[in-house]
């Protein structure tokens, strides 16, 4: 198979699905992962250089160039391919705090439209992307452009965010009708990519030591429409949750 998962950050596809895509990849299929907002921009100011301040990155540190270093090692180590769009993130689109990205999708800012068109010239015969748990702003921007497309998708619950909040609800883009199914896992490969995410995992979780604890709790359970049930392999299928 051709396996596309669809990130919107640096680091969200391999929290959140890097045992499953791992698997996959040794298993012999394709797996590319898309990440969406990676844009570089230079001289952030605001809220935009608050995020990598509170990294403890200085101000003259190209944050997204150093997380899309980070990103290529990890997407390796997973046996994947990554494709690095030049989109913005949130705060260089007008959000301008940490709860301003959680408040819900400003008027106007509609780059869901950008990502769906690129995406609708990929093709692959099974998606992965992000519920929208948490409510991160970017998070719901992907889940609306990968709806709108209706490709066979695994839905999966995004990490670090269920972690903190393990009764967070999907954004309102996730479609109906979908069912939990949980594919083969390599744990100890998703372990070894996020630790490629060095920029990342003190303030996710408090280091490398926590990130390995919080992760080994968190099997990766997925949701999933019919489409993307009839897209698996039989010897998939039967690992259903």
């Amino acid at each position: 198979m051709r396996v596309l998962a669809v990130s919107p950050h640096l680091d969200d596809a391999a929290f959140s699905a890097g045992a499953t895509l791992a698997a996959l990849a040794d298993a012999g299929h394709e797996v590319t992962v898309v990440t969406c907002f990676t844009r570089s921009v230079p001289d952030p100011t605001g809220f935009a250089l608050a995020c990598q301040l509170d990294k403890g990155l200085p101000a003259d540190v190209d944050y997204l160039a150093l997380r899309r270093i980070e990103n290529a090692a990890a997407v390796a180590v997973l046996g994947a391919t990554a494709v690095d769009w030049d989109l913005p993130e949130a705060p260089h689109r007008g959000y301008t705090s940490a709860p301003d990205l959680f408040a819900g999708v400003h008027p106007g800012d509609d780059v869901w439209t950008e990502v769906a068109d690129r995406l609708a010239g990929l093709d692959a015969d099974l998606w992965l992307a992000p519920q929208g748990l948490g409510a991160h702003v970017d998070h719901l921007q992907v889940l609306r452009a990968v709806a709108a497309l209706d490709r066979p998708t695994l839905w999966w619950r995004d990490s670090p965010y269920v972690l903190r909040r393990p009764d967070a609800v999907p954004g309102g883009a996730l479609p109906g009708g979908l069912s939990p199914v949980r594919l083969p896992q390599l744990p100890e490969r998703r372990a070894g990519a996020c630790a490629c995410y060095r920029s990342q995992l003190g303030f996710q979780f408090g280091g490398e030591t926590g990130m390995r604890t919080a992760l080994a709790d968190l099997p990766e359970v997925l949701l999933a429409g019919p489409a993307a049930l009839a897209a698996l392999p039989p010897e998939l299928v039967a690992v259903q949750a």
